[in-house]
C-alpha cells in the first residue's frame, strides 16, 4: 500500500512538471525581455534594483525602473543614480519602441555599441557620469527623433562624427569632459550647441594627427 502511495505520488509531480513545462513553452516569444535580460547579465547591481527581472513573465512591463506604452513595449529604462557596473550590451538595439534610455551617475564601461542606432523611437539618450570608453559611433546619427543626447563625463574618445550633424531634431548636446579630438563638425544642430558643452576635451577642436 506504502509503496503504491509513494507511485501515485510520483506520478502526480511529473504530471504537474510536464505542465508547467507545456505552458513555458506555450508563452509568446518576446524580444525585448531577451534584451533586457542580455543587459542585466552584463551588470553587477549591488543595491538589488533589477530583483524584478524575472525572464520568465510574458512581458516586462511589471519590471522596476521600466516604463511600457499600452502594447506593452518598453518605452523607458530608468536606471540613473543605482552605482551599476558593468557594460551595455548590442540587444539594447531590440527595443525598437524605447524613447529614453537613461542610465546617468553609474560606472558603466565599455563602449556605446552601433546598435544602438537602431532605436527609430529613441528621444532621450543620458549616459553621463559613467566610465564608457571608445568612439563615438556614427550609427547615432540614424536616430531622427533624438532630442537629447548627454554622454559628457566618461572616457569617449576619437572624433565626433559628423553623422550627427544630420539629427535635426536635436537640443541638447554635452560631449564635454572626454578625450576627444580633431574638429568640431558645423551645421544641423551643432549651429546651437554652446562652446561649453565641448570643454575638457584638450584634443579637441581643429586638426589632429592623432585623432
Amino acid at each position: 500500500m506504502m509503496k503504491m502511495a509513494s507511485i501515485m505520488n510520483m506520478v502526480k509531480w511529473v504530471c504537474v512538471i510536464l505542465v508547467m513545462v507545456k505552458w513555458v513553452s506555450a508563452r509568446p516569444y518576446n524580444p525585448e525581455i531577451d534584451a533586457l535580460m542580455a543587459f542585466k547579465q552584463s551588470l553587477q547591481d549591488p543595491l538589488h534594483v533589477l530583483d524584478s527581472w524575472d525572464p520568465n513573465l510574458v512581458d516586462p512591463c511589471t519590471y522596476f525602473h521600466i516604463t511600457c506604452d499600452s502594447h506593452n513595449h518598453v518605452t523607458r529604462i530608468d536606471l540613473a543614480l543605482f552605482n551599476l557596473t558593468g557594460n551595455l550590451v548590442p540587444d539594447l538595439g531590440n527595443l525598437q519602441q524605447l524613447q529614453y534610455l537613461e542610465l546617468y551617475k553609474n560606472n558603466i564601461q565599455g563602449p556605446i555599441w552601433p546598435e544602438l542606432g537602431n532605436l527609430p523611437n529613441l528621444l532621450s539618450l543620458d549616459l553621463y557620469n559613467n566610465n564608457i570608453s571608445g568612439i563615438i559611433p556614427p550609427e547615432l546619427g540614424k536616430i531622427s527623433s533624438l532630442l537629447f543626447l548627454r554622454i559628457d563625463d566618461n572616457k569617449l574618445s576619437g572624433p565626433i562624427p559628423n553623422e550627427l550633424t544630420n539629427l535635426s531634431k536635436l537640443r541638447i548636446l554635452d560631449v564635454s569632459s572626454n578625450d576627444l579630438c580633431g574638429a568640431i563638425p558645423t551645421g544641423g544642430p551643432f549651429d546651437h550647441i554652446p562652446p561649453e558643452n565641448f570643454r575638457n576635451n584638450p584634443r579637441l577642436g581643429g586638426p589632429s594627427p592623432n585623432c
